[in-house]
């Protein structure tokens, strides 16, 4: 038989040690004022004797009805979360309002292995869910959806999918992504550019490999920003009277400078050469930049690229680009979150503002 060692010590068994009651050694650990120092020290030593860690913070939690952690649920690997200025700037904004109210964040991220995915998510022991950035067909929002928490959206999907997945009247932020990608396509062709060409990230939540995609593939990617800023870009040219079939697109898995730049050199290498680059997000516009010195053109003299986000580096890049709101997206994420969660009312969606910000990666088409 086990010896009693080998069961965990409790806190009854500690107040029995010293005879004392069980909320005294509860006082000892959670609320010390309530005790003499010397009282508290005999207590925490005699803790330490007999090994017992503490109370749970989860039971405790769970005994109040809550658990004190906000998980943040998105597509990308757990570096993502450090390594992208715009997933920083997200989480800086959500942290600075959850943790005044007493609530830490959960990352929950993406991974290569779906089943992983998919339990780590029915698993995370959280308050509510703030869901950032999901495909329209992404497992995980389903399960999400299912698990029955209070769940905010971040861009994507839109309201009327999480309409159609049972979800209506989920709080949404996000940005208007058509008219913003539209703003900046429109700068370009205001330039004179009408050799324009696309560098874009993931167009869906099963990957597809790497390359130029025609329009009907840019019309049915299940991301809906990408999608959607897709839509703006060929918005804007065909108002200027391009044929947007010959325009160039390129599809990456990710959004990071090392596709951008596999991407600017892929459409670089069509015929007529493009003159402008639109990039779904500074990240590529960063790598489109590097291919552009290695190929020896000169930005913007030969060549215009423009982003989207202005995240952190966009401008010592001097990029032009789409400011968006990210930090206030965290912010509104978070406080529309702890709102559900208080019971309180939460407006419905709410589309938050973007401008085109010009700076000196973009200017006038080179003359044939």
């Amino acid at each position: 038989m086990p010896s009693d060692r080998a069961r965990p010590v409790t806190l009854q068994a500690v107040a029995h040690e010293l005879g004392v009651s069980a909320k005294t050694v509860s006082n000892a650990f959670s609320r010390p004022d309530q005790l003499s120092a010397s009282l508290r020290e005999q207590v925490l030593a005699t803790a330490r004797r007999l090994g017992y860690p503490g109370p749970n913070p989860l039971a405790a939690g769970l005994r109040r009805g809550r658990v004190g952690a906000i998980g943040v649920a998105y597509d990308n690997g757990l570096s993502y979360a450090f390594d992208d200025p715009v997933a920083v700037e997200f989480l800086a904004g959500a942290s600075a309002v959850a943790e005044p109210a007493g609530a830490g964040l959960l990352l929950v991220p993406g991974s290569t292995d779906p089943r992983r995915r998919l339990a780590a998510l029915s698993s995370a022991v959280v308050d509510g869910l703030v869901i950032s950035s999901l495909s329209d067909d992404d497992p995980l929002l389903a399960a999400a959806i299912a698990r029955g928490l209070p769940l905010v959206v971040v861009d994507q999907p839109r309201p009327d999918r999480l309409a159609a997945l049972g979800a209506p009247g989920t709080p949404w932020v996000g940005v208007d992504d058509r008219a913003a990608a539209a703003a900046v396509a429109g700068h370009l062709l205001d330039l004179g550019h009408r050799r324009l060409a696309v560098v874009s990230f993931g167009m869906h939540h099963d990957p597809i490999a790497p390359g130029l995609v025609d329009e009907q593939a840019q019309a049915a990617a299940t991301y809906a920003v990408t999608r959607d800023r897709m839509a703006g870009y060929r918005d804007a040219g065909v108002r200027a009277g391009l044929d947007w079939a010959g325009v160039p697109v390129f599809h990456g898995g990710d959004s990071t400078p090392e596709v951008g730049a596999a991407g600017a050199a892929a459409v670089l290498a069509t015929d007529p050469t493009p003159t402008a680059l639109l990039c779904l997000s500074d990240r590529l516009a960063e790598g489109a930049l590097r291919a552009a010195a290695d190929l020896g053109l000169r930005v913007p003299e030969d060549l215009s690229v423009a982003g989207f986000d202005d995240a952190t580096p966009a401008a010592g890049l001097g990029l032009t680009t789409v400011r968006q709101p990210t930090r206030l997206k965290g912010r509104t994420a978070a406080r529309d979150l702890l709102d559900r969660l208080a019971g309180r009312p939460v407006p419905g969606p709410r589309v938050l503002p973007t401008e085109l910000v010009v700076r000196t990666s973009t200017g006038p088409a080179p003359v044939s």
